[in-house]
């Protein structure tokens, strides 16, 4: 079988919202009926917290993710183990362009770069955009949090590169579904925010290598319903 993909999200900076997009995002590929596993190594472990709350709630090996949290330094082995099994492996790393870091980046099929619209954001993005271009990984930059009636949003998107289409609006229920475990997906489907979420999905999904979409012609339309954790 071919076509298994990596999908690695990493910024420099902390608090961009990587494991807020990689919780989410996860759960959305789920609902479109693909085999995803999930890989925690950075440090803070936020959505390893994120997975056990899912567990907790739907039990043990029925939260609908392959869950493996570990050192960086692993994460080569761990994709090579996991690729036979899963349509797709999403990576959330540390912040900070460290060896670990670097290893995910080299290891994926596309990064995804989450940006608030800060010039802070803005220029801790060039590390990671540097990196992932001389390890020849397509990149796709995604502003998150962002109010689109700010001046600086403009500013901001006309500074970066690979910009993405889709936006992550500035909204509590992509924390407030967290809190929960679930992915925003779940708990409003047919909301602002899933509708955010999906697009990413869909995105992300066009823009990995054209032999990945064949196994992705088959996937269920299932966008508006529950995950199969909930079934």
């Amino acid at each position: 079988m071919v076509g298994q993909k990596v999908i690695t999200i990493a910024q420099q900076k902390g608090g961009a919202g990587k494991t807020t997009i990689a919780a989410h995002l996860g759960v959305a590929l789920v609902q479109r009926g693909l085999r995803v596993a999930m890989i925690d190594i950075d440090p803070q472990g936020s959505l390893t917290h994120w997975h056990r709350i899912r567990e907790e709630r739907f039990g043990e090996g029925y939260t609908g993710i392959h869950f493996s949290s570990l050192s960086g330094w692993r994460v080569g082995t761990e994709v090579s183990r996991l690729r036979p099994h899963f349509d797709i492996i999403l990576i959330d790393s540390p912040p900070h362009v460290e060896t670990e870091a670097r290893t995910a980046i080299r290891n994926a099929d596309l990064i995804i770069i989450p940006v608030q619209p800060s010039p802070t954001d803005l220029w801790a993005t060039k590390a990671t955009v540097d990196i992932a271009k001389a390890e020849k990984v397509p990149l796709l930059t995604v502003l998150n949090r962002v109010n689109s009636k700010s001046r600086l949003y403009d500013i901001i998107r006309r500074e970066l590169h690979d910009v993405s289409h889709s936006i992550l609006s500035n909204r509590i229920i992509f924390a407030a579904a967290m809190m929960d475990g679930f992915g925003v997906t779940e708990l409003e489907p047919n909301g602002q925010a899933s509708l955010e979420i999906k697009d990413l999905a869909r995105e992300a999904l066009k823009m990995l290598p054209k032999e990945a979409n064949k196994n992705f012609s088959n996937v269920r339309t299932a966008e508006n319903s529950k995950s199969l954790a909930m079934a």
